[in-house]
């Protein structure tokens, strides 16, 4: 167990200062850029994010599966030789991307566009898709790598790459825009081209982060080298037999948000110009997929940390046979979960007005589309952790079904909705569609591992409870502040979520120390904070 959280923590780390610069920078950026422009840097990614997962076709997290496998078995030789080959697997498959995405990019532009009253043109979403495709030639070698180190249970490569990778990507992502916009007098849509094309710059850097610690575990990783035993004659057929059949469920889990992002991306504007609003739909489809999804997708960036360190771990489990502490895995993981995304989420929502405002700008459409899209993130959370843990017990056709008809479920539903709600319809279709598939996993895992936990429903009503406490406080407080002074400016307004946050934490810290809830979780480090605190 320790090693499920020490990796989950580690990965997690990473992927929270990733997520939090991911965050930040948008701020400077949408300041430089202007709200129209912020869409167009939109329009570029979720293509370029469903050709990146095709390309890298589930490999880092197949490969973390496959090394994790035989590494038990101590065959250390298997895991070698699927690195080797793969290596050019992964510069093949991302020139092949990159020329694809360069040759839809004109079909995909005129998918979009559909009214001349839209903000951009075909040849603007043309061209910046284009940009966005160089990074696809090295990103899918640099996740090769990523998965290997994850196979031997090292995950401070893939979270210190991926910190450096959107470091660096930032700092040209800014500079380039400032340059442009600021310095030269430029046009809005060539910084976007030069800010799509810094993930490209970004990527190198990750690439040269993972050499770094290539070299400094090498020696480590000969010595397992030399007392490798046989677990069976492996042809490369057969080796990439198995990766393949690891890596389909995992490029579908890869592609799932961008996929329900592709159904908004090419039904939204033609819905929203059917029903007069084309003068508007750019904007809030930007505040759909890009503005609120940033804000909306923090709490999510446990799961995607747990979800990483979990496939390897109970693939570990699952092959020794190993059920008592498989099953002890998924208890930690449900309520580590909603511990910490449920109180997030909520929050998020009481607050959406102050952190629009802190983050990008007064508006009432822009808040309203954050309180309502943020709880759906605890719906992403549990996709992708249950998705991860029927991978890790080999059920990869299962997380196929269930993905496949939850979206089924998004595309019969999204048009209707969008006509009747506009944005919220948009909304509730991603919600219902992921519920869908979240069931449909949550049923399969609790039937094939004889799954049930009292104790667990206990703890989540707990935790609910704890949370609806934390929210009333909020609310109060908030409405206390805004009545004795609106919060007009930037200033007020960050000052009040402040206030807000520290109360809302103050409580249901409090509370989950008091009542032992923390400590039962969140493991021996937290234990020995509480008793200096006071809390046994």
């Amino acid at each position: 167990m320790s090693e499920l959280m020490k990796g989950a923590t580690i990965l997690t780390l990473g992927l929270f200062l990733s997520k939090f610069l991911g965050l930040v920078y948008i701020f400077p950026f949408y300041a430089i850029v202007g709200e129209e422009n912020v869409g167009l840097y939109q329009y570029a990614y979720i293509p370029y994010n469903i050709m990146l997962s095709i390309a890298i076709s589930g490999f880092p997290l197949a490969v973390s599966k496959f090394v994790s496998k035989y590494n038990a078995l101590g065959d250390y030789e298997a895991g070698h030789r699927l690195m080797k080959s793969g290596v050019w697997a992964m510069i093949l498959s991302g020139f092949a991307s990159f020329i694809i995405l360069n040759l839809l990019a004109t079909p995909i532009a005129h998918s979009v566009i559909e009214d001349d009253e839209q903000i951009y043109s075909v040849a603007q979403i043309a061209e910046v898709i284009r940009w966005v495709s160089f990074a696809l030639i090295v990103v899918p070698f640099m996740s090769l790598f990523r998965g290997f180190f994850q196979g031997y249970g090292q995950y401070m490569p893939t979270s210190s790459s991926q910190l450096v990778e959107q470091i660096a990507r930032i700092i040209v992502l800014l500079g380039g825009a400032f340059l442009v916009i600021v310095v030269f007098k430029g046009e809005p849509a060539t910084a976007i081209n030069f800010a799509v094309f810094a993930a490209f710059i970004g990527a190198l850097a990750g690439i040269g982060v993972l050499y770094f610690y290539w070299k400094k575990f090498r020696g480590d990783l000969n010595e397992k080298l030399a007392i490798s035993v046989s677990s069976g004659h492996l042809s490369y057929s057969k080796i990439y037999k198995e990766v393949i059949t690891y890596s389909i469920p995992f490029v579908i889990v890869g592609l799932a948000g961008s996929l329900f992002q592709l159904v908004d991306m090419l039904t939204f504007n033609k819905t929203m110009n059917s029903i007069g609003l084309a003068k508007v739909t750019d904007i809030y489809f930007m505040m759909l997929n890009f503005s609120t999804h940033k804000v909306v997708m923090i709490p999510v960036m446990l799961a995607t940390g747990l979800s990483m360190a979990l496939v390897p771990t109970i693939t570990k489990y699952y092959t020794l046979g190993e059920f008592d502490l498989l099953r002890g895995a998924l208890d930690k993981t449900y309520q580590i979960l909603l511990f910490i995304t449920l109180p997030a989420v909520v929050g998020i929502s009481i607050l959406a007005s102050e952190i629009y405002h802190v983050l990008y700008e007064q508006s009432e459409m822009g808040a309203m589309v954050l309180a309502h899209y943020a709880p759906v993130a605890i719906l992403f959370a549990l996709f992708t952790v249950s998705a991860a843990l029927l991978q890790g017990i080999n059920y990869q056709k299962w997380v196929v079904f269930s993905l496949l008809t939850g979206l089924l479920v998004k595309l019969v539903l999204n048009i209707s909705l969008i006509k009747l709600l506009e944005v919220d319809g948009a909304i509730l279709a991603t919600a219902l569609g992921y519920l869908t598939t979240i069931v449909i996993n949550i049923v399969v895992i609790h039937k094939t591992l004889n799954y049930r936990s009292i104790m667990v429903k206990r703890r989540i009503f707990l935790i609910v409870i704890l949370t609806a406490v934390m929210a009333i406080a909020v609310a109060s407080v908030d409405a206390v502040l805004n009545m004795i002074a609106p919060a007009q400016g930037k200033l007020m307004a960050f000052l009040y979520s402040t206030v807000c946050i520290a109360v809302g934490v103050g409580i249901y810290g409090y509370l989950s120390l008091r009542l032992g809830l923390a400590q039962k979780l969140l493991g021996a480090r937290v234990v020995k904070i509480a008793n200096k605190l006071g809390f046994k």
